[in-house]
């Protein structure tokens, strides 16, 4: 069995909106395994976002535990955090969020010379990344000479520039067509398959779930239940 990468334990996040309290996550407890592909699934208002939010450190828990291969969240400081984000975890977004001015490789440069690296360096590694999420022939052009599915890989691709072990997918083919949101499945699938890294995405989207090795069900903040992929039955249109 793969080493527990993520251990989460009676995690809650509060909000306090005015007179109103609101229990986003309640006593969530939950392992993620090295190289796994796991999907985060719920309506709308469930906790998912807030979740996958705790897990890319991006805020911060009320309460619980959150380790990530030994490394307690909880006791970072601001300043740790943000280096733990930007080494070791990379984000891919719904809206691609590209610097439009820039080119497909300057965008996937860029985080790597807020890391430190040399522009050569930088640069290098921001060809490497793009010629292996099929867009070599890209990389002068601009998002807006972009297709949707052209920048989400650029999006991938500079979330694989740091060499991060976890990715983070937040319904990273909500804005795409069926074939074209196939294909970043597919890429996805194949990064957790030929890189090791763990893929976590927070997403609607069914498709998804053939891609996946288990299923996180999140209802009203609490963890409904967590299936493995082999005991779906999906269908066209269906899940059970």
């Amino acid at each position: 069995m793969a080493n527990v990468l993520f251990k989460i334990r009676k995690l809650n996040k509060v909000f306090n909106l005015g007179h109103t309290t609101v229990h986003a996550l309640s006593d969530v407890s939950l392992d993620i395994f090295e190289g796994e592909y796991l999907s985060v699934m719920g309506p709308s208002g469930s906790g998912k976002s807030t979740l996958f939010n705790m897990i890319g450190a991006l805020d911060r828990p009320t309460s619980g535990e959150i380790t990530v291969a030994a490394i307690d969240l909880m006791k970072l400081s601001r300043r740790q955090l943000a280096y733990f984000r930007g080494n070791h975890i990379g984000y891919v977004f719904q809206s691609y969020n590209l610097i439009h001015a820039y080119t497909a490789l300057d965008n996937v440069a860029l985080p790597l010379l807020f890391s430190g690296a040399s522009y050569a360096d930088a640069v290098a590694r921001a060809r490497e990344v793009l010629n292996h999420v099929g867009l070599a022939e890209r990389l002068t052009h601009r998002p807006d000479e972009l297709s949707g599915g052209q920048q989400q890989r650029v999006a991938i691709a500079r979330a694989l520039a740091n060499h991060p072990a976890i990715i983070l997918a937040d319904e990273p083919t909500a804005n795409l067509d069926t074939a074209t949101g196939e294909e970043i499945i597919g890429l996805l699938s194949e990064l957790v398959k030929t890189q090791g890294v763990t893929c976590v995405t927070a997403t609607h989207d069914h498709k998804m779930l053939a891609a996946s090795d288990r299923i996180l069900w999140i209802k009203d903040g609490k963890v409904d239940r967590i299936q493995l992929r082999a005991d779906l039955d999906i269908r066209v249109g269906s899940v059970q």
